[in-house]
């Protein structure tokens, strides 16, 4: 079943917010940080991280005059509810490894969470404080950032297409960088990247949860202009843990196709020392400004099938890998201040944000949308 289409508003928010970003020294809080830099409906941000003085550069590189910086460490529940006093929305855009802490923190600050994935399982363990949110009145969105996140609502928006009946849905993420000198370039957290490839990918058949040996080839898929037919493998993603329930599918897959040289660097690091990671994290190069971001999904319902594809190109002087992943945070946070979403409690994407909304919003940033309908 697919969800319906959602009320608003039923979030009571004020016109501007206070919002917070944690890991705002990361790869991608600095484009969640231009973009809000830009939202009228935030009047102030404040930067964490255990790094304060990165943090403060990207303030005053990104912040438009509207950010502070400050330091905290966020499995410090306590201490990251205190730094927390007078925000309104927290945006979690450091490691998937401090959500539960994240979110613990939020309840006791009283404000709403976004964060950018769980990596399937620990989307689970979030899942289970829905109650405490709903009695709290407060929203937690898992997962919106591109893939989980944008795929969600894709997803959503296929669905409904089809009537809102789905056997099976296919998730598939591509990016290129046409700038790339060779070097070792993370599109996002090189420890989050390397524990997508060595967890087992989880799949659903049948209905049911079934792991398969990670990096097993996904076959070769074409992502259309500009990247083309590539090689994919099969990876642990969020999608995948709320799907069926929302959907009623009984099939689903995410599938990933990363650039040779940095699928084979990745590799290597998978079996390094925690040293080694850490030394290679400190030596990899941001990808350029012209990387551009492609996702797919495919859904089917007997012999019909929808895809839809968005393709994310550079915005804000920045690549469209990093602004893929930014843009849903912030958009979902501009919703919110618009009493544009109508829920509260602990939930994926594709149950709280109506998909022309946030369609529309990633537009504004550079991200086009095509759904096309075909036959087996």
């Amino acid at each position: 079943m697919c969800p319906k289409p959602l009320p608003c508003p039923a979030v009571p928010a004020p016109a501007t917010l206070s919002v917070a970003i944690l890991g705002a020294a990361g790869t991608i809080a600095p484009a969640i940080v231009r973009d809000l830099a830009e939202s009228g409906e935030v009047a102030s941000m404040l930067l964490l991280d255990l790094d304060p003085s990165r943090a403060a550069a990207v303030a005053a590189a990104h912040g438009g005059g509207k950010a502070r910086a400050g330091d905290v460490d966020a499995r410090d529940t306590a201490a990251l509810a205190a730094a927390l006093d007078g925000v309104d929305v927290v945006i979690n855009s450091a490691s998937y490894r401090i959500n539960l802490d994240a979110m613990r923190a939020c309840l006791a600050a009283g404000c709403h969470y976004l964060d950018l994935g769980g990596l399937y399982w620990m989307t689970h363990r979030q899942l289970e404080l829905d109650e405490e949110f709903r009695r709290a009145g407060l929203l937690a969105v898992l997962g919106i950032g591109s893939s989980p996140g944008k795929t969600n609502v894709m997803a959503a928006r296929a669905v409904r297409e089809l009537g809102g009946t789905v056997d099976s849905i296919d998730v598939a993420a591509a990016g290129r960088d046409p700038r790339a000198t060779g070097g070792f370039s993370p599109p996002y957290a090189v420890r989050t990247l390397i524990d997508e490839l060595t967890l087992a990918p989880v799949v659903l058949r049948d209905g049911r949860p079934v792991e398969i040996a990670p990096l097993d080839p996904g076959g070769t898929l074409d992502y259309g202009s500009p990247i083309g037919e590539v090689e994919t493998i099969y990876t642990l993603h969020s999608e995948l843990a709320t799907f069926g329930e929302s959907f009623g599918c009984r099939e689903a897959s995410f599938r990933l196709s990363l650039a040779p040289v940095l699928l084979g660097r990745l590799r290597e690091l998978a079996s390094a020392t925690p040293e080694e990671v850490s030394e290679a994290t400190r030596e990899a190069v941001s990808p350029s400004a012209e990387t551009v971001s492609v996702h797919l999904v495919i859904a089917r319902a007997g012999e019909r099938v929808v895809e839809m594809r968005a393709v994310s190109h550079p915005h804000f002087g920045l690549g469209g890998s990093v602004v893929s992943t930014a843009a849903p945070a912030a958009a979902a946070v501009r919703l919110i201040a618009r009493g544009q979403v109508g829920a509260t409690g602990t939930l994926p994407p594709e149950r709280c944000l109506e998909p022309e909304l946030l369609f529309a919003e990633l537009e504004s940033r550079g991200c086009t949308f095509e759904l096309l309908e075909g036959g087996n």
